[in-house]
């Protein structure tokens, strides 16, 4: 045996062994290749096209971020960018953006590297804290001692651009974010310019807001609506037609007039001619049979071809964001979001019969109360807005008309899709029940009137007065949807229980005021109406209602008509 040395226990000292960190390559470890704005996973990135937007220079938000980044690249003044995608995990949340950021910048300068690689090293857990403490340490503190050691910051690489901020999950991130910049980047001593292309949700919709953290340091470009991009979309398909004449063999394979059908289509949006020009040039198929498809697809065939999937599935993404947001507020838990955004499409859309109500009054009806509609719609401005008419009241405008099309259509919505009988079943007993709940008498009725010539917000014998007036032909469509057995039992127990004499009490009420209660002011349309539904009920039921149509003319041709 070799010789035995003793080692008193109480004098020694162990020495853990630790593993050496390389700063660069765990930044590495976090960032998101895919989000760079010239990554492989986005090889298809939309460009500006040539002679588009000639005012911003783009035909889209993601368009223009990837331009723009192109165009400060070649310029060498691209500091970062990143593009985030709801569907692609590495890059739909916040985690990646400081690490990516990081990453582009000491990727342009060995001493900006040396100095993020050392971060790092320092506090290996940096990625685990908070995108403020993450954009100072590996961000703003090489930065600062690079100015301190005497480098002109001015001349670094120092556009920073983020495009879809919508895209990225949760609302709480997005506004994270946008305060992080704003605390860390947007100083004066860094040289750093923010370009952030979004959506108008409800993060960025706050931050710029006149009371918001970004408004007075942030130069908001809207790509809007009233823009007419008609024009621009011409060209691009003229252009991109062309150049796909060598394929076809036939240089007359499209006309003038198929371009206009897909502009006309496109209702303004960019984003519907690209993804129709993006199916008809696929490979493997033929440019010629493939507009052919988009000029006459309807969902209802059985075609296996669905050129519009990539625009639905963007569709359904910003729906159900909405749909989520909405139904996680406490006073909406009971509401169902589709079936209320489906009613008010439903009130812009349905041609067929007589009806249709301002989007403020149509809310209340449906339960919502003063405002609702606002709140229904907030996390979907850039597909729909409310405009104000001179009478104040408010009307719900689509976008889009593929946006319309696609709420529509089963097969394109999909899971979101409401049927017209359920709206149908929904709005009608949403009328019945208002003219049930609260009739009018004489008294209260001129208190309100009085009230709203005054400038006051009193508008229940308006809305009461619009339900009156659209109740036979809301029935007489969901007759229509159901079939004659649609609207006999609930109209039927309406009657038996009273529902028309507390009718006759309300209108009693408001025939001196219709025309200041209700926007439609034509008492014919109603009776005529009511005339029309008779047809669809027993004879019992039948001559109840045509009794009080005879009353309810009577009263109105002898009732002198105010005004305000």
């Amino acid at each position: 045996m070799g010789n035995l040395q003793c080692i008193d226990a109480n004098h020694v000292t162990v020495h853990p062994q630790t593993e050496s960190v390389d700063g660069w390559e765990l930044l590495l470890k976090h960032a998101a290749p895919n989000a760079l704005h010239n990554s492989h996973a986005r090889y298809d990135a939309p460009k500006c096209d040539e002679d588009t937007r000639v005012e911003v220079t783009s035909s889209g938000k993601s368009a223009l971020q990837q331009t723009i980044a192109e165009i400060c690249g070649r310029k060498n003044i691209l500091g970062s960018s990143f593009f985030f995608s709801a569907t692609d995990p590495s890059r739909n949340t916040v985690n990646p953006v400081v690490p990516t950021i990081a990453y582009q910048l000491g990727r342009r300068s060995p001493e900006v590297k040396r100095l993020i690689k050392a971060a790092v090293e320092e506090d290996p857990l940096i990625f685990s804290q908070s995108l403020r403490d993450q954009m100072a340490t590996l961000i703003v503190g090489p930065f600062e001692c690079l100015g301190s050691e005497g480098l002109n910051l001015s001349t670094v690489p120092y556009a920073i651009l983020i495009d879809g901020l919508d895209e990225c999950r949760g609302e709480d991130s997005q506004a994270g974010l946008l305060t992080a910049i704003r605390e860390c980047l947007l100083v004066d001593h860094l040289p750093f310019r923010i370009f952030i292309a979004s959506r108008p949700e409800w993060a960025i919709r706050t931050a710029l807001a006149p009371d918001g953290h970004l408004y007075a340091l942030a130069y908001h470009i809207q790509l809007s609506d009233k823009y007419d991009a008609s024009g621009d979309m011409c060209r691009y398909l003229l252009r991109r037609f062309h150049a796909l004449t060598s394929r076809t063999g036939d240089p007359r394979w499209f006309t003038q007039r198929d371009i206009d059908t897909l502009v006309s289509a496109a209702s303004g949006q960019f984003v519907y001619v690209a993804t129709a020009f993006n199916y008809i040039s696929e490979r493997r198929g033929s440019p010629a049979e493939r507009l052919k498809i988009i000029l006459t697809w309807t969902p209802h065939d059985r075609r296996k071809a669905r050129p519009f999937e990539a625009l639905d599935i963007l569709y359904r993404n910003i729906l159900s964001t909405a749909k989520n947001a909405y139904e996680a507020v406490d006073t909406n838990g009971d509401r169902d979001f589709l079936l209320l955004l489906r009613t008010h499409h439903l009130n812009i859309s349905a041609k067929h019969w007589n009806w249709s109500f301002p989007a403020n009054v149509l809310s209340t009806v449906l339960g919502l109360g003063a405002g609702g509609e606002e709140d229904l719609i907030s996390d979907l401005c850039s597909l729909l807005t409310l405009e104000k008419g001179d009478s104040g009241d408010l009307t719900l405008r689509l976008y889009h008309k593929s946006f319309s099309d696609f709420l529509q259509e089963e097969s394109r919505a999909k899971a979101l899709f409401v049927p017209l009988s359920r709206l149908y079943t929904n709005l009608k007993s949403c009328c019945l029940q208002k003219i049930w709940e609260r009739p009018l008498d004489l008294d209260s009725c001129a208190n309100t009137i009085q009230e709203r010539r005054e400038g006051a917000e009193s508008h229940f014998p308006r809305d009461l007065s619009n339900t009156i007036h659209q109740l036979p032909w809301i029935l007489l469509e969901a007759n229509h949807v159901f079939g004659t057995t649609g609207i006999d039992q609930e109209l039927a127990d309406f009657i038996k229980k009273g529902g028309w004499h507390k009718l006759d009490r309300s209108l009693s009420a408001l025939l001196s005021e219709w025309g200041i209660a209700t926007s439609r002011s034509s008492f014919d349309v109603f009776i005529l109406g009511l005339r029309k539904l008779i047809e669809f009920l027993t004879s019992e039921d039948a001559a109840v209602v045509l009794e009080f149509c005879d009353k309810w003319w009577r009263d109105w041709v002898k009732t002198p008509q105010r005004t305000l």
